[in-house]
């Protein structure tokens, strides 16, 4: 129930979502200059959610860890531009047919399909995406770790927020 109220509220919070612009000069402070590009290229509702989550890591974590700062900001950008009804199917699908949201998500064919393949597939197209910009390397590791079953304390921590 608890898992149903949380879709609940991020479901209503992407039918308006908006980046405060004091939030978005507090996380470009951890960003330089082609990540900063990156998180500009995000859906707004990406940025306010890799927002949000900077903020849990950065209160859970207790210390600055840039690294693990620009992961939070960034682990999303390799969505794209997707549909708010194609992020519902990819989590209704998820929670009730993974083996058919697999089966329909294509990187070819109708956008709809190639939508739910970027969304089940983010963490490696994120962390590419970081790389070919020049980030460190601990960064991409991070993104495409993000949904590591065995992560290690950081990644644990990124999870933990994310899921928040």
């Amino acid at each position: 129930m608890a898992r149903a109220a949380h879709r609940l509220r991020q479901f209503f919070g992407a039918l308006r979502p908006r980046v405060a612009p004091r939030a978005r000069y507090d996380a470009y402070a951890w960003l330089d200059e082609p990540q900063r590009r990156i998180f500009a290229s995000m859906a707004v509702r990406d940025q306010q959610h890799g927002i949000d989550v900077f903020r849990r890591v950065r209160a859970a974590a207790g210390a600055d860890d840039p690294h693990l700062f620009a992961a939070a900001l960034l682990h999303d950008c390799g969505k794209g531009r997707v549909q708010l009804w194609q992020r519902v199917a990819h989590v209704l699908l998820g929670a009730v047919a993974p083996p058919l949201r697999a089966r329909i998500a294509s990187e070819q064919g109708a956008p709809w399909r190639r939508a739910l393949w970027r969304l089940l597939h983010h963490p490696e197209i994120g962390a590419a995406i970081v790389a070919r910009a020049g980030g460190d390397a601990d960064v991409v590791r991070m993104i495409r770790e993000q949904e590591a079953t065995q992560p290690d304390a950081r990644v644990a921590l990124l999870q933990a927020a994310d899921e928040a």
